[in-house]
């Protein structure tokens, strides 16, 4: 029996390993030691053995709340994932699992690899549509990655989609997947009609630092990227500063900013309506895309999501209401639960990541609705 997590994602310290029936394990904390609740590891051992991994510092991670009705993410080839039963006693969340192979990867969410990453850009760039711009390094000394679809032009719209500012939310770059994969087929006439109208920016990993580092939330500075919009640096947060500077560099008619929820089992728009400079056509804006979201996507809904901040008191440093309100456009941030859709419930996957990759290819449906009046 054995228990690892040296591995890009990994993250988990293994503190007792003798008994199959009382494994013992610790999530390591991100830099910074203010966030933990990202883990993934590997455990190797019998197959038709039957075993129970306890994860003892679970009440303390940053949100508890995130444990209610969880059941861990588990797979056996790293492709196809599934849900393994789970119990969360309130300080301790214990795994049981029976394995049908030597080795099985138990995760928060469906891991999403640096490799994997890689592998998305390199079968973007695979179309004559799309184009790569490295415009630096992580504080790690990884490429952070800009892809640009389309042709800039005077008369077409600006579109910039972001995700995984949070490394830990894997869900964001399995939901660009599925964007990426139908905005840039050749065959999909609402995608083509979509590039005849604008041009996309599209950073599928914010955080590679993070994301090698199997953290949950911060950089390798320690810094939580969606709260450095306002005052980025160099030496504290260069992703954000460098997708920043692009930006102001293109101007942005459109911003979507993809993320995952630990607590809430739906998928949600978090709006940008407590910005000061708030008006009618970017309130307006915002309900046609979710409405035409639902309508695309029943897995999405509106009914329930985070409180509405009041007028003028939205902070700024966050990204979707930085972009709104320095550019007046319509800005949003798009949630996925950690669990599974509660109006849509999948009880041997959850969410996954085929259900994310579905959602992606439906921000285009939504997106389409408005690209004629996003200026």
């Amino acid at each position: 029996m054995h228990i690892s997590s040296d591995f890009d994602g990994g993250n988990i310290i293994c503190l007792a390993a003798k008994d199959p029936q009382n494994i013992r394990l610790q999530i390591r904390k991100d830099a910074g030691d203010e966030f933990f609740q990202w883990f993934a590891f590997r455990l190797v051992g019998e197959k038709g053995q039957s075993y129970r991994l306890v994860i003892e510092n679970a009440g303390e991670a940053s949100y508890p709340a995130g444990w209610k009705d969880y059941q861990a993410a588990a797979s056996y080839d790293r492709r196809s994932w599934f849900r393994a039963p789970t119990n969360f006693d309130g300080q301790q969340l214990t795994i049981d699992i029976t394995l049908e192979a030597d080795s099985l990867y138990l995760s928060y969410f469906a891991l999403y690899s640096m490799e994997r990453h890689a592998d998305l850009i390199a079968r973007c760039l695979s179309s004559p549509q799309a184009r790569l711009e490295v415009p630096g390094r992580s504080l790690d000394g990884q490429d952070l990655d800009i892809l640009t679809i389309g042709e800039a032009a005077a008369d077409k719209r600006v579109c910039w989609i972001t995700a995984r500012q949070h490394p830990g939310e894997t869900m964001a770059e399995w939901l660009m997947e599925g964007l990426l994969a139908r905005l840039l087929d050749k065959r999909d006439p609402l995608s083509r009609r979509l590039l005849d109208k604008a041009v996309f920016y599209a950073v599928p990993n914010m955080n590679p630092d993070g994301s090698r580092r199997g953290h949950l939330r911060t950089n390798a500075s320690g810094a939580n990227l969606n709260r450095e919009w306002e005052t980025p640096s160099a030496d504290r947060s260069p992703e954000v500063l460098m997708v920043r500077e692009k930006m102001r560099a293109t101007g942005v008619d459109f911003f979507l900013d993809v993320h995952g929820d630990e607590a809430l089992p739906y998928n949600f728009i978090a709006n940008t309506f407590g910005i000061p400079s708030l008006n009618d056509r970017q309130k307006d804006l915002t309900n046609r895309f979710t409405a035409a979201l639902e309508q695309a996507n029943p897995d999405f809904q509106r009914l329930k999501g985070y409180p509405q901040n009041a007028p003028g008191t939205a902070n700024l440093a966050m990204a979707s209401n930085h972009i709104a309100e320095n550019f007046g456009c319509l800005a949003m941030t798009l949630e996925q639960p950690f669990k599974d859709s509660s109006i849509t419930p999948d009880v041997e996957e959850g969410w996954s990541p085929p259900r994310c990759r579905r959602l992606g290819r439906g921000c285009l449906d939504a997106l389409a609705a408005v690209i004629d009046d996003l200026r």
